[in-house]
């Protein structure tokens, strides 16, 4: 039995607007799946990782049992209001939350928030999170802090938030803005070295430069996962194609957003063989670059950076897309001199309880704490390598 949430005082927090909580198994929500898709494409700010073409998939192929979706719905309309798969993770070293369920594989952590959804949405959906899983403390990972969700999250009465470390990872405009990115990293040694690397390339054949969308997609897929596998993250067994679990997952959803238009294939070949791929998902103008791959044997050609930039071209060159997000980590040597634009990101942690805001202290350096030994990590494995 689901009771109503309640805020710090034990008011409910739904009777006013006709709200109504849900807490589903995304994988068992068909007879939703509408009111989850409708939601989706009405967001305030659009994540594909958490539409069900891509959760349900993921979830049943890596084993997520204990994740459920949040959900605060209109009582009258049946119209979903916010939405987010919500689990029991450690954001660090020692401290647990209720976290928003981003993964390496969907780094995003921004819930599904409609353009529609009255004031007290995010209060509600609070109070449930609390109340179903009893922890004083709920964490949003992977959250653009310059985003409207935020905003309408920190908005919420009687909740306390801190913000832990802040991230800046590679994005890019649209129109005049994104222009002037482009301008920028297509100049200088790079507007002279690149085509001429693409015209040493074209010694070996034709060189062509394609983006492909809906039906064709899977098809190139297939390329895709083959063209990964053959590199670094096959011989470390980090490829899509290194275990069952993740391939099926990664077919069943190719698939599934491909028969919505939802995502685009960018490919480089020469003499039709593909040597540079970058999956690029799209949802809501917004425009996500998933997975990239390349033939290392193409090394000279800096393939990696040649499909990087003709994808950046390609997003301002299509009207409909109003930005992009790299989805990269901080830092990416090679997309952030391509992709000019950054987005500041990191995990907005909630509380209301006395115990929660101990917590949430305790959170925050609890994070910080292990990002540096992440660091210091990465940086002796550098100097041993």
């Amino acid at each position: 039995m689901i009771h109503e949430p309640t805020d710090a005082s034990g008011h409910s927090l739904l009777g006013e607007d006709h709200l109504e909580p849900l807490v589903l198994d995304p994988c068992t929500a068909s007879d939703h799946l509408d009111a989850w898709r409708k939601l989706s494409a009405n967001a305030l700010d659009p994540n594909p990782f958490f539409g069900p073409d891509f959760l349900i998939p993921f979830l049943e192929n890596t084993g997520k049992s204990g994740v459920r979706l949040f959900v605060i719905r209109c009582g009258r309309t049946g119209d979903w209001l916010m939405a987010a798969p919500m689990g029991r993770r450690r954001l660090g070293l020692a401290v647990s939350a209720a976290s928003s369920w981003a993964t390496e594989y969907g780094p995003l952590g921004t819930p599904l928030l409609s353009v529609e959804a009255p004031q007290r949405v995010p209060a509600a959906f609070l109070a449930l999170t609390a109340e179903k899983t009893r922890l004083p403390l709920i964490a949003f990972p992977y959250l653009p802090f310059e985003g409207a969700t935020a905003r309408a999250i920190e908005g919420s009465g009687n909740w306390s938030f801190r913000r832990g470390p802040v991230s800046m990872r590679a994005s890019h405009a649209a129109g005049p803005e994104g222009e002037a990115q482009f301008a920028k990293a297509f100049s200088g040694k790079r507007r002279k070295e690149l085509p001429r690397l693409i015209r040493r390339l074209s010694q070996e054949g034709e060189v062509r430069f394609e983006s492909h969308t809906g039906d064709d997609v899977p098809r190139h897929f297939e390329s895709f996962l083959q063209l990964e596998a053959s590199g670094w993250k096959g011989t470390r067994a980090t490829a899509l194609l290194s275990h069952q679990n993740t391939a099926r997952f990664a077919r069943e959803m190719i698939e599934k957003l491909a028969a919505s238009g939802s995502v685009r294939i960018d490919t480089i070949s020469v003499s039709g063989k593909p040597i540079a791929m970058l999956v690029i998902m799209l949802d809501s103008g917004r425009a996500f670059s998933w997975k990239i791959a390349f033939d290392e044997s193409y090394a000279r050609s800096s393939p990696g950076a040649q499909i990087t930039l003709f994808a950046l071209e390609r997003n301002l060159q299509d009207p409909a897309i109003t930005g992009g997000d790299s989805l990269a980590v901080p830092g990416h040597p090679m997309i952030e001199p391509l992709w000019r634009g950054r987005l500041s990101y990191g995990t907005l942690l909630g509380a209301r309880s006395v115990p929660g805001r101990a917590l949430q202290m305790a959170a925050k350096y609890d994070m910080a704490l292990e990002g540096d030994i992440r660091r210091v990590a990465r940086m002796l494995l550098r100097r041993a390598g």
